[in-house]
């Protein structure tokens, strides 16, 4: 009996396939290069990702529509069964009798792009793309923003207590009656009630607090040296790189932990906040709603509407030190900047010394008794309103309706493919407007 493909090319005229490439979907499908996004991609594509029946084509578009939808991975592929429009877009039609029963197909397709592409090479394929699109070319805006991370809000004594949890439970009393060993001796069950009775309470004192860190310090420490006596003496036991990877993290937590009793945050470097994401930093931002947020900290350039990311990376910088890099890499892509917006933190004497001896202009406020020339003032404060009001709504918009409110995966790289896909899923958007709105006909426009 010969077995059906799941999926068919479409290559045929249907009345639906009318209405898709009429759509804004549609639009926005023929707004993308797929072919040089493909490109990035080896030629052989087997292993993880399954995109050997799914296609390059169908993996890079998946990941947009999934930034596009907002929508998790479930959802994604359950209206992708019932849609011909997602299918189209895809460019693989499901045949009438057929659906996606694995829902794990996301997940091994950013496995994929993981592992052979990167973020930056797609990004400079895309801008290629639609700077014939762009028509300001000569005003560039630039600003920082976190892109957080799905993490409850991380404390010392959660992570200290979840250290332990996984160090007593998940392993060392497993182990012990795996192996048929007596458990060591520990305070695991007087510390699980004394914990429990810590966060029943809805405010705790700072001494409580340290006590509380002191005592898990203790039982942390005590607990991660019996569990490596016993894979020592039992040749690593049964864990799998997985958990020697956790347990590595939680070596370096309660090192960490134990260092922050005596000395202050500050003086503390790459500070774990999470035992599923270590990778993660604290990025202190100074807002009076969220002083300190925990994702990849973003620079972010945008030229006539359009947004690129400049530098994504989880450990905090300082965003004025871009600048020049900034627009070396627009002059590489748009051609010479003119004109420049940014907030008073870019405003130091390099930069301005820099901007001076290019010709840029730029909205910053003058040093010094001379003031600004009406027009010179009607410029500067106009670019500030822009910088202020688009590029600032871009991010609230791009947070909000493109799934960047709360990064859900996991890993650093996958992280940073999410941030990428929901800001050119944004970009994509708005060239097909643009194009429709270039390709109507004068009377549609006045209608």
């Amino acid at each position: 009996m010969i077995q059906l493909p799941l999926f068919k090319d479409f290559d045929g005229y249907s009345p639906k396939y009318h209405f898709f490439k009429n759509s804004l979907l549609g639009q926005i499908h023929d707004s993308i290069p797929w072919d040089d996004l493909v490109s990035c991609l080896p030629e052989e594509r087997s292993g993880r990702g399954a995109p050997s029946w799914f296609g390059g084509k169908g993996m890079f578009a998946l990941m947009f529509l999934k930034a596009y939808l907002n929508t998790s991975d479930r959802q994604l592929l359950e209206r992708y069964n019932t849609d011909w429009a997602l299918q189209y877009f895809c460019g693989k039609v499901l045949a009438e009798n057929q659906q996606i029963k694995d829902m794990t197909i996301m997940t091994r397709v950013r496995a994929y792009l993981e592992k052979h592409c990167e973020w930056e090479r797609l990004q400079e394929v895309l801008i290629g793309h639609w700077k014939r699109d762009v028509n300001n070319t000569h005003v560039l805006l630039m600003d920082a923003t976190c892109y957080e991370s799905y993490i409850r809000f991380p404390t010392d004594v959660k992570l200290l207590w979840e250290s332990c949890e996984w160090v007593f439970e998940k392993q060392l009393f497993r182990l012990c009656s795996h192996l048929g060993i007596k458990r060591p001796r520990s305070k695991f069950r007087e510390q699980r009630i004394a914990h429990m009775a810590y966060s029943r309470k809805r405010k705790n004192s700072f001494r409580e607090t340290l006590r509380r860190r002191k005592a898990l310090v203790y039982l942390l420490g005590k607990g991660i040296g019996q569990l490596q006596q016993i894979l020592d003496s039992n040749k690593g036991a049964d864990l799998g790189l997985k958990d020697f990877a956790r347990f590595a993290v939680i070596k370096k937590v309660h090192r960490q932990q134990e260092f922050l009793l005596d000395n202050p945050p500050s003086a503390l470097k790459d500070r774990i906040v999470s035992l599923h994401k270590p990778y993660l930093r604290p990025i202190v931002r100074g807002k009076e709603n969220r002083p300190v947020e925990f994702g990849a900290k973003a620079h972010i350039l945008q030229v006539d509407g359009l947004t690129f990311i400049d530098k994504l990376d989880f450990n905090a910088f300082n965003e004025c030190t871009r600048l020049k890099l900034s627009v070396a890499k627009h002059r590489r892509f748009f051609g010479p900047v003119n004109q420049l917006g940014a907030d008073r933190i870019y405003a130091t004497n390099k930069n301005r010394s820099f901007c001076t001896a290019n010709r840029i202009f730029t909205c910053f406020p003058k040093k010094g008794p001379k003031k600004h020339e009406r027009a010179e003032k009607i410029l500067s404060s106009e670019i500030s309103r822009q910088r202020a009001t688009v590029m600032e709504g871009v991010f609230g918009t791009n947070k909000e309706f493109y799934g960047l409110r709360k990064i859900r995966v996991k890993g650093d790289k996958r992280e940073k493919f999410a941030i990428f896909f929901g800001i050119m899923a944004a970009n994509a958007v708005k060239i097909a407007k643009r194009r429709a709105e270039t390709e109507s006909p004068p009377e549609q426009k006045a209608a």
